[in-house]
């Protein structure tokens, strides 16, 4: 997208429509737009094109907009503007856009509601507030044609192309733009789908385990085997913080809770590979064992400081973290169609296991013996050797200064259960 910004940029002033319409250049217009080219663009290459075409065909475009749909849990659509020699902007669109003015009650809201195009002149009437958002302001803009961009699934983008000239669109002006409406929305979907397809991947699987399935490891059995720093991050007195308060209260601090833990793992270079009710899992491959046992750490910590600084009247949030390094498969498995992208092994069981132990001792963070062998810099200290359901071995296991459990006595063997 940057580089379609930079050469917009570098590109002299489109010529001025000083004839007719040009009805040879719609063709080619509509032609580039169900062509390999276009459909190669990314938004802002795509609105610069398209404007730069607009003109040349003879159509005096001074502002073009596109108004992208998607599918995505925090923004609603994306906004891309185009004028003659300026550079594309691009903008996402948060659901708080809905209630503003400048777009609540717009002839744009509505053209998107109907699905029916829309053609006005603003010039003497009174500023309506969507002339006075972002888009438009200050451009001295008059005649104005909306039109959906419907696509197959129910989301309705749309575009606008407007005009300063005094004498505005002429009848097949708007005409010619009218036959555009098919194939812009054709490539506006392809880019759509496109976008939401990586944000709904990324948003459930993670981002690197939806790089995976893009580049096709989707065939049950797929399991790849890596060495990774383990996470499960579990809140603390769930059970009972349900009982306790109205079920739409406990959905809020449950996602304050893993607004404070999801980012600060996204921020160490891990992945969140799997939410367990109010558990989350989570993985580091890095380059080496001691680099991503180092940036597990550093999530962890970074968490555990997010959740300190958690204030609510009604609850605390505290939670109980276990690390440990070791093998892993990554991959599919799951019946038939219904498929899961995870974790599995005993390292994965074990790491579960001592998140146990954090729960019996009240410990905010634990550690396996070969976790801590990595991150010898911080000075794990020893809580003893304890006995994990499953596994016939002792485990001693480690917590750093200032983290340790309140009530561990220097015993040589502790039983842990789960």
């Amino acid at each position: 997208m940057r580089k379609a910004m930079i050469a917009e940029a570098l590109v002299s002033r489109p010529p001025p429509v000083t004839g007719g319409l040009r009805p040879a250049a719609v063709s080619g217009l509509i032609e580039w737009l169900v062509g390999d080219d276009c459909h190669a663009l990314d938004d802002a290459g795509l609105a610069a094109g398209l404007g730069r075409r607009l003109r040349a065909a003879g159509l005096p475009v001074d502002r073009l907009t596109l108004h992208l749909r998607g599918l995505h849990p925090e923004i609603l659509g994306r906004s891309v503007a185009w004028a003659p020699g300026e550079i594309v902007e691009v903008r996402d669109r948060s659901y708080d856009i809905e209630t503003m003015p400048g777009f609540a009650g717009s002839p744009l809201r509505q053209v998107m509601e109907t699905r029916r195009p829309i053609a006005l002149r603003t010039e003497g009437t009174p500023e309506a507030a969507w002339l006075g958002t972002d888009l438009f302001r200050g451009r001295g803009l008059i005649d104005f044609v909306i039109v959906p961009l419907a696509t197959a699934d129910g989301l309705v983008s749309a575009a606008t192309f407007s005009t300063a000239r005094k004498s505005g669109f002429s009848a097949p002006q708007r005409a010619a733009l009218g036959r555009l409406v098919p194939p812009l929305r054709n490539v506006c979907e392809l880019s759509t789908l496109r976008r939401v397809e990586r944000t709904l991947l990324n948003t459930y699987v993670g981002t690197g385990t939806a790089r995976r399935v893009m580049a096709g490891q989707i065939r049950r059995g797929e399991v790849e085997m890596l060495e990774a720093g383990l996470m499960i991050c579990d809140l603390r007195g769930f059970t009972a913080l349900s009982n306790r308060l109205p079920g739409a209260r406990v959905l809020e601090l449950l996602n304050a809770y893993f607004d404070r833990v999801v980012p600060a793992i996204d921020r160490a270079g891990g992945e969140v590979i799997k939410f367990m009710g109010d558990a989350v899992l989570a993985f580091f491959h890095g380059v080496n064992p001691a680099a991503s046992a180092t940036a597990a750490l550093n999530g962890a910590l970074a968490a555990l400081d997010g959740l300190g600084r958690f204030t609510a009247p009604d609850a605390e949030l505290n939670t109980g973290i276990a690390l440990h390094y070791g093998e892993v498969g990554y991959g599919n498995i799951g019946s038939g169609q219904r498929l899961d992208f995870t974790v599995i092994g005993p390292d994965v069981n074990l790491v579960s296991r001592i998140q146990s132990v954090c729960s019996a001792t009240g410990a905010p963070l634990l550690m396996s013996e070969q976790f801590a062998g990595l991150v010898g810099a911080s000075r794990p200290q020893s809580i003893g050797r304890w006995r994990l359901a499953g596994f016939d071995d002792l485990a001693e296991l480690f917590g750093l200064s200032g983290l340790m459990p309140g009530d561990v006595r220097p015993v040589r063997a502790r039983e842990a259960t789960g």
